[in-house]
């Protein structure tokens, strides 16, 4: 029976994704931020809004379409947060726009930066792009004349798309009014033109300006009355009933290309769309007037997120930094497995390096002593030079076991294609468990020494990713505690065997026990406090939406426990309520890296408990995920964890935004020096520490 709550003391999960992204946008609109670097944030929340609504939204109308279907816990039902996730959605469409338009676009320019508008191009840029036309584009475009014959085409998802008006007859003399020309994917966006042509250092053109200036060229001897950009999102959810299938590799192969054309959520057009267009497009895709997107510019700005890497500008970006390495780990072929064994040891990407994970797994593949290798894969990368090593440890005789995630979303090709790899070379590849994602991050050696077998354990909260290692914060600690091994063990057991789910020693795991060890963890800080004691709790987390955790949170506050939440995302709870939530504040750090560490402390009666973990405080890590939260045994590492991992983000004044308990945000505003918790780490961490910004 599922347990209900007072809807007044939960916040809108949807409506607190897109106040996550208004976050995001004030760093492309602040001057404080390199040029290209908020470009790329523009870009961000473009990528963002795209999986919101390929998931969110049409979640949102499927449980429209059915009956039945229950609010979710601030008592909203799917039609009210629809309604508010279109006012909302649009106004924040708009003002990205007005933020490309009215500042980047013109800053961009002053650095010669250009994107060069088609009523502006002279003489020269109109021959060298009817040049590139004619050679480039025309020969892989098919337009489509709609008539009874040619009805109108299946549109990919997120694809660049014109509907064209036109006027006069054919060549067979059919009088075909309306046209749609869609742009390969093979075409790029985004056209570099040569500097000589350009007048500028970096002159870029759309390839959207390029058809509109030829579409003409597509359809001889008729008059073009109109061409208009449009892009359409649909349903990117997958439907694979885990219950039903044999094989869930084959059957989600199957579904994958399902994807592209999934029911409409959202069409984008042009502002100077006519309303006839728009309203036959409307019609075309099944969708109402609310979910018409009108820009001014591009469909579609995701495609600028390439272009800071074709301008070389290293004055408009990020400094570059070097990742440094503990020093443990800093002599040159260092043996892993001797450094782990005198003690655990901590990386805090990205400011210390992934390599040393890298290292790990090449030294096991090869190390005549080690016996088996087993490693959870969540999200690797199209190319993993992690994935490489196992196939190679395979090769050489030793045991793997790979557990694949295949419904990790937007990443199950890249997985199916390493399943297939590594059964090929002749690992054991297994597929977690029906019904529960494995999102734990392992990786467990198993190696003879002296005799006898031991075991040394990676854990992380962070994907075996080595580039969004550069770009994610994340902890991984590298142990060979043997109890914290055995818990390890035991969880492989658990995803590849079967039987029932032994005790662990030290790791909380979804879905058994993790939900009643946080839960026991905050109402002992409430007992604690009750009884005169002080306490704190502080956790760190992409989102924070299970009911029952809000409400033991909101307990801990009204016992006067000070909770201090420090949450990426979304957040339901409401802080700072009198007489509900007081002593709880919520704060977001938007910065440089994307925050994805999740740290959670107990003061615990002077014991300071720390876990870090996989999993965010949501039902589908708490129910229908597994995942791992293990403890910081060592204290000087734990007292790392706590500064690196906490205080400094919650000294940190210069990309944090405040909550307040209608779920807005405020960005911390002080007359004194700004500390950015990203900067201070990359000051204390990188091997070539930079001045903070």
């Amino acid at each position: 029976m599922v347990k209900k709550f007072p809807a007044q003391n939960f916040l809108n999960r949807e409506l607190g994704q897109l106040e996550f992204n208004r976050r995001v946008l004030a760093q492309a609109e602040s001057p404080s931020v390199p040029l290209l670097e908020r470009l790329k944030y523009l870009c961000i929340v473009s990528s963002n809004l795209d999986e919101f609504f390929e998931i969110r939204v049409a979640g949102l109308k499927e449980q429209i379409s059915l009956t039945g279907i229950p609010s979710g816990p601030d008592g909203m039902d799917a039609h009210q947060t629809l309604k508010l996730v279109r006012e909302q959605a649009h106004q924040l469409v708009t003002r990205q726009y007005q933020a490309l338009n009215d500042g980047l676009l013109p800053a961009l320019d002053k650095q010669g930066v250009r994107f060069l508008r088609r009523t502006k191009w002279n003489d020269a840029q109109r021959a060298w792009v009817k040049e590139f036309f004619f050679n480039e584009v025309m020969p892989v475009l098919t337009p489509i004349g709609l008539d009874p014959s040619h009805p109108f085409p299946s549109v990919l998802n997120k694809s660049l798309n014109f509907a064209v008006e036109l006027q006069g007859k054919d060549a067979f003399g059919r009088n075909t009014a309306k046209a749609i020309v869609q742009a390969p994917r093979v075409l790029p966006r985004t056209i570099l033109l040569p500097p000589e042509i350009s007048g500028c250092a970096h002159g870029f053109v759309f390839l959207s300006s390029i058809l509109h200036a030829h579409v003409g060229d597509l359809f001889s001897g008729m008059e073009v009355l109109s061409c208009h950009q449009f892009r359409v999102t649909r349903n990117s959810n997958l439907f694979v009933d885990e219950e039903e299938v044999k094989n869930l590799r084959v059957s989600l192969q199957g579904e994958l290309p399902h994807r592209h054309f999934g029911n409409a959520v959202r069409l984008e057009v042009t502002d100077n769309c006519t309303p006839q267009v728009a309203e036959f497009l409307l019609q075309q895709f099944n969708l109402e007037p609310g979910d018409l997107y009108r820009v001014d510019g591009p469909v579609n700005l995701v495609r600028l997120m390439d272009i800071p890497g074709r301008v070389e500008r290293d004055d408009l970006k990020f400094p570059a930094f070097s990742p440094g390495v503990p020093a443990v780990l800093q002599k040159k072929g260092a043996d892993m497995f001797k450094v782990i064994r005198k003690g655990d040891v901590l990386l805090h990407h990205p400011f210390q390096s992934f390599k040393p994970i890298i290292d790990f797994i090449q030294q096991a593949s090869t190390d005549p002593s080690v016996v088996a290798i087993k490693q959870t894969v969540y999200r690797t990368g199209v190319d993993s030079v992690l994935m490489e090593s196992l196939i190679a440890a395979t090769h050489l005789g030793k045991e793997v076991t790979v557990v694949v995630e295949l419904l990790a979303r937007f990443d199950e090709e890249a997985n199916i294609n390493w399943a297939s790899k590594l059964e090929e070379a002749g690992a054991h590849v297994v597929y977690g468990v029906v019904g529960h994602k494995t999102h734990a991050k392992m990786l467990m050696v198993v190696r003879r020494e002296d005799g006898k077998l031991r075991r040394y354990v990676h854990l992380g909260t962070g994907n075996y990713h080595p580039r969004t290692a550069r770009l994610y914060t994340d902890f991984g600690l590298f142990t060979a505690n043997e109890e914290i091994c055995a818990d390890a063990n035991e969880v492989f057991n658990q995803l590849t065997s079967l039987g029932k789910a032994g005790k662990l020693r030290h790791l909380w795991q979804s879905p058994f026990t993790l939900h009643s060890q946080v839960l026991s963890a905050i109402r002992n800080e409430t007992r604690l406090a009750q009884a005169g004691k002080t306490t704190k709790i502080i956790a760190k987390m992409n989102a924070m939406l299970e009911p029952e955790i809000i409400m033991a949170l909101y307990e801990a506050s009204q016992a006067g426990v000070k909770v201090d939440l420090i949450v990426r995302g979304v957040c339901a709870l409401r802080p700072g309520v009198p007489g509900l939530s007081e002593n709880i504040r919520v704060r977001s750090i938007v910065g440089r890296f994307l925050e994805h560490t999740r740290v959670f402390y107990f003061r615990n009666n002077l014991k300071h408990d720390v876990y870090l973990s996989s999993a965010d405080w949501m039902d589908r890590n708490f129910f229908r995920r597994i995942e791992v939260c293990f403890p910081v045994l060592d204290k000087k590492l734990k007292k790392r964890v706590i500064e690196e991992g906490l205080k400094i983000y919650l000294q940190d004044n210069g990309n944090a935004w405040e909550m307040d308990a209608d779920g807005h945000y405020r960005q911390k505003a002080t007359r004194r020096a700004v500390p950015n918790a990203q900067a201070m780490l990359l000051l204390e961490l990188a091997s070539q520490p930079l001045n903070p910004g």
